[in-house]
């Protein structure tokens, strides 16, 4: 199979804010934390791949709310990349306590 695919790199315009916005994405998403934060999403009705709802209803902090419209284009795929991975990233157990929110439909 030769070679494998690897993602290019792409540098953090806006280290400033992108930084904290990171953080509070990582840290709704740490082990201690998901099930609070799965939780606020199954309240709010939301499907936890809806970044953008999420996002502005404030559910991910407003770190994360206010940052992320201050950050540009490749900062934002970055941050939303960043999101999405972590959302498959969480325990399976976890998810089948919120699969409401896990939810395609």
């Amino acid at each position: 199979m030769g070679n494998m695919f690897q993602q290019a790199t792409i540098p953090i315009a806006n280290p400033a804010v992108y930084g904290p916005v990171k953080v509070a994405i990582e840290a709704a998403f740490a082990p201690p934390s998901v099930g609070k934060f799965l939780q606020r999403v199954e309240r709010a009705k939301l499907r936890v791949r809806d970044f953008e709802q999420i996002r502005d209803q404030g559910l991910l902090g407003d770190v994360v709310k206010n940052g992320y419209v201050q950050l540009g284009d490749s900062d934002r795929g970055q941050i939303r990349e960043l999101y999405l991975r972590s959302v498959e990233q969480v325990a399976q157990e976890v998810r089948g306590k919120y699969l409401k929110v896990y939810a395609y439909y």
